[in-house]
């Protein structure tokens, strides 16, 4: 007889990795005892070696489907004489280790329980299992029991707490496990949250008012939705006016993959992530004949698609049989809201009822936005489903917080070799966004104990979060923008040594105080040299210029030194007077409010503008967007560039741009001209990349969530017999630099210029 003690750290905890480990010893009639910890589950059982080797190799070969080990350390000892295996109270002491699982869509069995009349869940919208349900959304601390969630007051009934206890049950040691007796409520208010119905009628009652068109604010996962019917043209843009959100376009939920295929086509691996655990939005190409209302994505090919992820979703959608926005709950560039009164409060101008109920939201959690590019999957936004699983990284890290830029915000704190990269917080624009900012540093700090030796940050001093890492209580660490966005890429493809970063964005802080965005990087997160860029213009109006890319367009006529008569009437807004075309030039001239810039991202407006395509932006990247939508597949051609010799070399657009300019007054199509300027965007990176010498290229910034340019450049730099990498599971934009501040942060310590 030996005693194997046996300590596992990883997704290990809210995935039924503890019944798992009773069923398994038991059945091998092992004796001892598994718990959880912070640190992760700790596992001591007792047998004849033969059976210990079994129990050690089926462990990791049969463990829970959501569950990942990060390591497994085991030692024999000697025999302590356990009479039976039994699941452990855990313990709470000791550093926080473990890894905190996101929030599970509804697993199969769940859900046909919850459709059976005959199953004592039938139709109970908070039915859940060890496979399934909220985790992240309802801790409060570690180890991951019920009395550190928002669970902790509803009391188990009897049937319940039998489950719970029951080593064969599928609810052995589910957290959240409830049932109708003894669960949260539903409950269905107008708008002044007075309640009209409860329960189950709650739910169809909410149903029919999004039958008869109007909103409804739905308390979910990890905050407030609101619905709407997305065949309902009227009832979207009454949503849209209300909320402030002109064209941006909408997510919809379907009511399953059948009726999904109905509006957009899905290709296997599209379908694999729209039904995995994390079930995000996915962006679907959607089909011509689409009954959905124009409203819900204008001007825009694809439609952010997603399916019911909770069984709330489930019913609601099952009750309703037609697709419906499912949009964020909260008021023009401010989170999520999280709590029903709060709601009421902010949103009520917003919807007309509000689907509720009792269960307590600890942290907001946004749905997370995903495609599928170059075949495999790519995370554009961080959040349910994905965070706040860590990032695996070579080396061990000291603490570290990291607070990210001012778009797209996310944090992060690094733990040994892990990044905990928070989920997404958004545009740091307004007084609540700052206050969930803070809210959800103080969360990372608290949650996983960390205190950190240092914060690093953007270096554009005017951010909201630099101004807060520099009032904190700890040393700051500067990080160049596009610095951060090469070591995420880095890190997220486990590179080491010097890679080529293509860092295209719309704009960064720079060495030299301007606005860089089209840079080439070579370096790792220890330092970088700036080998190449694209040609610097000007940005008349600074801010003003990324909403009207018909400044942009002006920036760069007047760098080419063309008429500023070569930029077409807009078809999308008032033209500009003679008298503002003049001021806009004096301020060009004199470089007044006309900051420098190297932005490929810019570029992209230029063309939308100069085609006639967008003028005047409604939202952030809408310009850039369109011209990659306008893109003609199959053109093959591309226009020529220039590529100064220089230190560093100069991408020179000049060529490019009076070529469009010349397309476009010869009568070529907008579709053939786009799709010529991605396919010189990518020819050019394979230049640079020739003449750097680097073999491995890293595509990220945010202009890479272009999948045409994305799959054109990677494809090109393959058949020039380079590796390039991307994004996968961080986002290619701003929501993936924090993992880039800590890399960079850490590297500065270790060579003691921090």
């Amino acid at each position: 007889m030996q005693r194997l003690r046996i300590a596992i750290r990883g997704a290990v905890q809210g995935v039924g990795f503890r019944p798992f480990v009773y069923r398994l010893a038991t059945e091998l009639s092992l004796r001892g005892w598994v718990n959880n910890s912070p640190q992760g589950v700790f596992i001591e059982v007792e047998g004849a070696k033969e059976t210990l080797d079994e129990f050690l190799l089926r462990l990791e070969g049969e463990k829970p489907s959501l569950s990942f080990i990060q390591s497994l350390e085991y030692s024999l000892l000697e025999p302590q004489g356990y009479d039976a295996f039994e699941i452990r109270r855990s313990d709470d002491a000791g550093e926080r280790s473990a890894v905190i699982m996101p929030d599970i869509a509804t697993c199969p069995q769940c859900r046909d329980e919850l459709l059976d009349p005959r199953d004592r869940r039938h139709r109970y919208p908070f039915t859940n299992c060890t496979l399934c349900g909220p985790r992240f959304s309802i801790v409060r601390a570690l180890p991951y029991d019920r009395a550190n969630t928002t669970m902790r007051s509803f009391a188990m009934c009897p049937r319940c707490r039998r489950e719970y206890e029951d080593p064969k049950d599928r609810r052995f040691h589910a957290q959240p496990d409830a049932c109708g007796v003894c669960g949260p409520r539903l409950a269905l208010w107008d708008e002044r949250g007075n309640t009209l119905a409860t329960d189950d009628d709650a739910l169809r009652h909410a149903a029919a008012a999004l039958t008869r068109g109007l909103v409804v604010a739905l308390k979910g996962l990890g905050g407030f939705q609101l619905l709407v019917d997305a065949r309902n043209d009227e009832a979207v843009r009454r949503l849209r006016e209300r909320k402030r959100r002109e064209e941006k376009p909408l997510a919809v939920m379907f009511p399953d993959l059948a009726s999904l295929k109905r509006y957009a086509r899905v290709s296997p691996l599209e379908e694999r992530l729209l039904m995995s655990p994390e079930s995000p939005i996915v962006l679907l190409e959607r089909l011509s004949n689409s009954a959905l209302a124009p409203s819900v994505a204008p001007g825009n090919p694809y439609v952010g698609s997603v399916l019911p992820y909770t069984p709330l979703h489930h019913l609601l959608m099952r009750e309703l049989g037609f697709p419906v926005v499912a949009t964020s709950g909260n008021l023009h560039d401010e989170p999520i809201v999280t709590d029903e009164t709060e709601a009421v409060e902010t949103i009520a101008g917003i919807a007309d009822r509000f689907l509720v109920h009792d269960r307590p939201i600890e942290r907001h959690v946004d749905d997370s936005v995903a495609r599928v590019q170059l075949g495999r999957e790519m995370v554009m936004r961080r959040a349910r489903g994905y965070a706040p699983l860590p990032i695996v990284v070579r080396r061990t890290l000291p603490p570290l917080l990291a607070v990210g830029g001012h778009l797209k915000n996310t944090v992060a704190v690094s733990r040994g070799n892990e990044v905990i990269l928070s989920q997404h917080i958004g545009d740091l624009e307004t007084a609540k966004a700052l206050f969930a900012f803070r809210k959800v540093i103080a969360d990372l700090l608290s949650l996983y104990e960390v205190t950190p030796l240092a914060v690093a940050h953007d270096a554009h001093p005017d951010y909201l979060s630099t101004q807060w890492a520099r009032s904190a209580p700890y040393p700051a660490i500067a990080v160049q923008h596009h610095h951060a966005h090469l070591a995420a890429c880095m890190a997220e493809n486990d590179l080491e040594g010097e890679v080529l970063g293509v860092t295209w964005d719309g704009a960064g802080y720079g060495d030299d105080a301007t606005l860089w965005g089209g840079e080439f990087l070579l370096g790792d997160a220890s330092g970088y040299r700036r080998v190449a860029h694209v040609r610097p213009f000007r940005l008349p109006g600074g801010e003003a210029a990324i909403k009207e890319p018909r400044r942009t367009a002006l920036g760069l006529l007047h760098e080419m030194g063309a008429d500023f008569g070569l930029l077409p009437p807009p078809s999308d807004a008032e033209p500009l007077s003679e008298q503002d075309l003049g001021l806009l030039s004096q301020m060009l001239a004199k470089g007044v409010n006309s900051p420098v810039t190297t932005s490929a991202g810019r570029l992209f407006d230029g063309v939308a503008a100069l085609l006639g395509i967008r003028s005047v932006c409604s939202f952030e990247g809408q310009a850039a967007m369109m011209v990659e939508f306008r893109a003609e597949r199959g053109v093959d051609d591309r226009y020529e560039f220039a590529l100064r010799q220089s230190e560093p070399l100069v991408l020179d657009w000049e060529p490019l741009f009076r070529a469009i300019v010349r397309d476009r007054d010869a009568g070529v199509p907008a579709g053939v001209i786009c799709a010529r300027f991605h396919n010189t965007l990518a020819d050019a990176i394979v230049e640079v990349a020739k003449r750097t010498g680097a073999s491995r290229v890293a595509l990220t910034g945010g202009v890479f969530q272009n999948r045409y340019l994305t799959e054109r450049a990677f494809h090109r730099l393959e058949g020039e017999g380079f590796r390039p990498f991307t994004h996968q599971r961080v986002p290619p934009n701003d929501g993936g630099i924090a993992l880039g501040q800590v890399l960079v942060a850490a590297a500065r310590i270790d060579k003691g210029c921090a």
